[in-house]
This record gives C-alpha cells, sequence and structure tokens, in this order.
C-alpha cells in the first residue's frame, strides 16, 4: 500500500521526510515524491522507481523548506511514472496532495472539472482533490472550509494530507485509511504508519474514520466530521524502528494475514451494483464478455488455485473453464477460438510462465485478461484487459492476502461474464445471485470476525509432532485444500497435501495414518459427502480438524476438532477457511522456528522459466 509521510517544525524538512519516504520503503512502491514551502511558493519533486532518484534531483536543487508531505506509491490508477506520482498540485500550484486509497467517484469529478477548464497531468484518481479544493479557495472559503467540504465531495476510502501555499500548515483526514499525528518538539508529522517517523519522536495520536487534522509547528487541532473538537490521546510508542516495520507483528506474513480485512474492502469497493443486483468493473462496460463461449485460466502457484476457484464458480453460473498451469500451457496449449477469454492471474504480472503462456494466447488470437496486483506490470501491459485485484504490496514470499483479494475479484468477474452471456442471449439475468454478491461485500467483515477471535495456536501445539498433513475438500473447497497445503509445506518444511475429499479412497488414504492430520473443510454444500470422507480417515485412526461454519452441528459433532468461520454463501466460505489455514501454517511454522517471511528456495515473484 502507498505511503504518506508529512511534516511541520521550526527547521528544515527535508532530510526528515526523505527518512519519512526511506522507512516506508517496506510497504512497497513504484514511485514516490515531495512537495515543500521554501518561502517563494510550492515545489515539487517526483520519480518514478527507487527512493535514491527522488533524493538525487532534491539534492541537486539544493531544496528546503520547513514543511512539506511526502508519498511513496503503489500503483492502483495509473501506470508508474513521473507524473502520475505524488503529490498533485491544481491549476495554480498552491494545493499539494498526498492520498492513500481509491476515490471512487474520481472519474465523474474529473469530467466536471475538465468542464469547467481545469487542466489535468496525472492518470491518478488523487488528482481530483487539489482541483477541487481550488474551486473553493477561489470563492473565498478558508483553508480549513475548503479541504472539509472537498473531502465531503469524496466517495471511498482515503488517507489524505494537504500543504497549501503560505499557511504554514498541514491539513489531513482519514476515511477507512490508516493515518498517524506524531507529536514532537516544536514539530508535528503525518504518516501512514509511524515507522516513518520514530526516529524523531515515539508520541503518536491515532487519528479516527472522520477526523480532520490541523497542524503547525506550535500545535495542532482535531476535529470530528462536524468541525467540533475532539480529544484523541497522545500515546507512547515503545518500538524500535526495525520493528515497527513489521506493524508491530513478528513477520511480515503475520502482518499480511491480518491486513486482510482492509485488502477485501478495496478489492470489492465500487465493484458491487447498488441492491447486489451485479458485479461491474470500472475498465469494462455492461455487455463486455456477451460474446464470450469459454474461459481458459493461466497461473502458477498460488495463483492457480484462485483460477481454480474460479473456475467452480463460472461452472456454477453455467460458463465452460478450464484451469491450466501456466508452465504447461505454451508446450500443450489448448484449443483457442475467437470465443475464448484468457485469463492470466499473477499477483505481481511479472511471473515468467504465465507471461510466456498470455503471449501465446494472445499471438493465436485469443482475448486476454490479467488479472494481477500492479499496475503498469507487464502482464497489465501487454494484454488486451486488465483487473487489478487492489490488495496493496505483499512483501512475504508465502502469498496470504493476495489469494483473497484475487478470488474475490474472480467471483465478480465471473458475475459479469455470466450476466454478459445471458443478456446476449436475451435472457433475464435472474440467476439468483444477489445472495452471492452480498456475501462478497461482507467477506471483509467476516475475516475481521475470524481473525478476532480463534484457537489455532493451541490447535498447532496439539498437532506439531505429525508426520504429515492432509487437507480434503470438496467444491470451491478443493482449491483452498490445495492451497492450504501449499501453504502449510512453503514455510514449515513439512510434508502436506492436498486432495479432493472425493479422491482419497483412489490412493491417498494408504497414506492415512493415526500420525497424519487431515483438515476437513466445509463450504455449507454437500457437506454429508464430506462428511463420509471423514469417517474414512477417522476409521483409520486419523485425527481430524473440521474448518466449518459455527452452525454446522452436524460437523461440529463428528470431528475431533474444530476451527470455525462464520455463516457465509456456500461459494465464499473458502475465503474464510482459507485464512484459518494460513493461520495454521503460520503458527506452526513459528513453533518450528522457520524463516517464515522468506522460506528456503523460494522466491516472491517467479521472473525465470
Amino acid at each position: 500500500m502507498c505511503g504518506i509521510t508529512a511534516r511541520v517544525g521550526d527547521d528544515d524538512a527535508v532530510d526528515t521526510l526523505l527518512t519519512g519516504l526511506a522507512n516506508l520503503e517496506y510497504r512497497g512502491y513504484d514511485s514516490a515524491g515531495l512537495a515543500m514551502e521554501n518561502g517563494d511558493g510550492l515545489e515539487v519533486y517526483k520519480r518514478e522507481g527507487d527512493l535514491s532518484s527522488l533524493r538525487d534531483a532534491i539534492d541537486a536543487e539544493r531544496a528546503e523548506g520547513h514543511i512539506g508531505i511526502g508519498h511513496t506509491r503503489w500503483s492502483t490508477h495509473g501506470a508508474p511514472t513521473n507524473e502520475n506520482a505524488h503529490p498533485h498540485t491544481d491549476c495554480t500550484n498552491q494545493v499539494a496532495v498526498v492520498h492513500n486509497g481509491i476515490i471512487e467517484n474520481h472519474a465523474t469529478l474529473r469530467e466536471e472539472l475538465t468542464a469547467r477548464g481545469h487542466t489535468f497531468t496525472s492518470e491518478t484518481d488523487t488528482e481530483v482533490v487539489p482541483h477541487v479544493m481550488e474551486e473553493f479557495l477561489e470563492e473565498g472559503a478558508s483553508v480549513e472550509s475548503a479541504f472539509r467540504d472537498t473531502i465531503s465531495m469524496l466517495s471511498g476510502s482515503f488517507a489524505v494530507a494537504v500543504l497549501v501555499e503560505e499557511t504554514g500548515e498541514l491539513y489531513a483526514t482519514r476515511k477507512g485509511s490508516p493515518l498517524v499525528l506524531g507529536v514532537g518538539e516544536n514539530e508535528y508529522f503525518l504518516a501512514s504508519d509511524a515507522p516513518a517517523f520514530l526516529e524523531f519522536t515515539d508520541q503518536v495520536v491515532y487519528l479516527e474514520d472522520g477526523d480532520v487534522v490541523r497542524a503547525s509547528a506550535e500545535d495542532h487541532h482535531i476535529t470530528d466530521a462536524n468541525g467540533d473538537p475532539v480529544d484523541r490521546p497522545v500515546q507512547s510508542i515503545d518500538w524500535s524502528p526495525e520493528d515497527a516495520e513489521k506493524g508491530g507483528y513478528d513477520h511480515y506474513m503475520k502482518k499480511e494475514i491480518h491486513e486482510q480485512p482492509t485488502a477485501l474492502a478495496q478489492t470489492v469497493r465500487g465493484r458491487v451494483e447498488d441492491g447486489h443486483t451485479g458485479a461491474t468493473f470500472e475498465a469494462f462496460s455492461r455487455g463486455e464478455f456477451s460474446d464470450v463461449k469459454q474461459v481458459q485460466f493461466l497461473a502458477c502457484g498460488t495463483s492457480y488455485h484462485a483460477a481454480l476457484y474460479a473456475q467452480q464458480l463460472l461452472a456454477q453460473r453455467g460458463v465452460p473453464a478450464q484451469v491450466f498451469r501456466a508452465g504447461e500451457y505454451a508446450t500443450n496449449p489448448a484449443p483457442l477460438g475467437d470465443d475464448t477469454l484468457v485469463v492470466g492471474v499473477t499477483q505481481s504480472g511479472e511471473t515468467a510462465d504465465t507471461l510466456g503462456s498470455l503471449r501465446h494466447a494472445s499471438d493465436a488470437g485469443a482475448r486476454t485478461l490479467a488479472v494481477t496486483n500492479v499496475v503498469g506490470s507487464t502482464a497489465a501491459r501487454e494484454c488486451d484487459d486488465a483487473v487489478f485485484i487492489r490488495a496493496g504490496p505483499e512483501i512475504g514470499v508465502a502469498a496470504t492476502k493476495t489469494f483473497s483479494s484475487q478470488v474475490a475479484t474472480l467471483g465478480l468477474l465471473a458475475e459479469q461474464i455470466a450476466r454478459d452471456r445471458e443478456e446476449a442471449n436475451h435472457e433475464e439475468y435472474t440467476s439468483g445471485q444477489s445472495a452471492f454478491l452480498e456475501g462478497v461485500s461482507t467477506l471483509s467483515e467476516n475475516v475481521q470476525w475470524l481473525l478476532e477471535g480463534n484457537d489455532v495456536e493451541n490447535l498447532v501445539d496439539r498437532y506439531r509432532d505429525a508426520d504429515a498433513y492432509f487437507f480434503i475438500g470438496r467444491g470451491v473447497m478443493h482449491p483452498v485444500a490445495k492451497e492450504g497445503a501449499l501453504k502449510f509445506k512453503e514455510i514449515t518444511y513439512e510434508h502436506a497435501e492436498g486432495f479432493a475429499a472425493g479422491e482419497l479412497k483412489h490412493g491417498p488414504l494408504a497414506l492415512v495414518t493415526p500420525d497424519t492430520p487431515v483438515f476437513a473443510l466445509f463450504s455449507g454444500e454437500n457437506d454429508e459427502k464430506t462428511l463420509n470422507n471423514v469417517k474414512e480417515v477417522q476409521a483409520r485412526g486419523a485425527p481430524v480438524i473440521g474448518v466449518t461454519a459455527t452452525d454446522a452441528s452436524e460437523v461440529v459433532d463428528t470431528v475431533d476438532d474444530v476451527l470455525e468461520i462464520p455463516p457465509t454463501h456456500p461459494a465464499l466460505a473458502g475465503v474464510a477457511a482459507n485464512v484459518q489455514l494460513q493461520l495454521i501454517s503460520y503458527h506452526m511454522a513459528d513453533r518450528l522456528n522457520r524463516a517464515i517471511d522468506k522460506p528456503r528456495n523460494l522466491a516472491k515473484s517467479v521472473t525465470v522459466e
């Protein structure tokens, strides 16, 4: 995710701001920038790529100023370029803005502002903010009133920090995106995460949604959305800067597991129509997939399991779909037609096998679509279309939040494809998917519920000395079983396998012993069949851990241990179940003292074939 930093004080802010940006590098970024008030107006410096490029530009200009804002950008709207880097300014160059999150109504605002004569220089959603504020200032509003009025016009999730020429003050607010205030001696800081300024102060104020901050070198004021003063306590942080990079978590993987509610909210926001009547993507108009007769997915690793999940969702909607391992597709291609949509699922957008297979499909005349996390990635650039999962950067090698966001994105894509096909055939869209879309809208809350209370650590202690670990599931739970086993073996180095529940008796049952715990996943559909498989392994002495909804009494009564997931649409139960399996893998690896964030022999992005 992007990183915000800001500072106001009596002395020069440049080095402090650059240090803040460097301290936020762990969040991931593709460009960076600063805006400063130097006594003669605002100076803005922006560079794509590594932070060193920005530092060189600032050093060359001998830039200085006692107040400024900075940003490290992870692209969501527009490629990683100098123009798209933050901060963004208005037409008069008097207002500079940095922003995290997504402004959902930016396209409408941009169109209206352009019609009134504003000129835009980037592709970002952020740039509408300084232009809207410019208009309020020109109408005579105070800076604070103009800021409040501007924020009131924005839809979405965001943290925003603003610097206005000659005011000597910073203004900021948050709505669904983190922002903290640092309190120093004759200086104040703003940042997405406290690590940005921990070298300068350990005194912080945690802002709440709707809070508006006004900070100068002498003082700070916090008011709520109505303009009424609020008291937010100043608290001390006892983290070291190194620890704080992980937000207080021992490992990036654990941090990223716990970021999934935020990642899912970002993934889904703006993509479910009011009343849960359909799915919508900004990049696609209604009917975009009306001529699609079949879908082929290309992916590797965790992305392959997300594609298997999507295949199940399309099958439920009557859409033929196949999943291919990208490393095999180019040398053993499947038949392609003009009516084939080839979807490459790749977190980084740089996976060599997936890129090679997408190029083969494109050369054969197929329409290609990238489902990725990285704006400006090779897959996003080379495919005919791209959909971004909006999960934010993922540092741990073992994918966690990106799998959840891939499944949510692909589920919504399946909805649009199915509706477009039905409407093209003059069929009324009555597939009864409003419940599914409502479930998608509550994924974030469900995962948050799960993370706030679970008994995973005690379970790990009971089963840490097993010989092997099996994961079984049916329907959408089959790819989740495979993903659970992959995560387990990746970071624990213990033997783990994932199977379709019904396949146990066709071979794998020979491996079941009292020392092979079996994780059985239940979605709420065909649970009785999976229970039969549970009884098969219990008859061989194997303990069974059921991952199931809290209201599945028959399952709870049958299995030996339970990992609860909240009741939800059966097609989405796998998302929550997968989070429980991530926690199992993480805590087992922690007990075994494994290198969790950097497991042996593995890389985050496999860019060679």
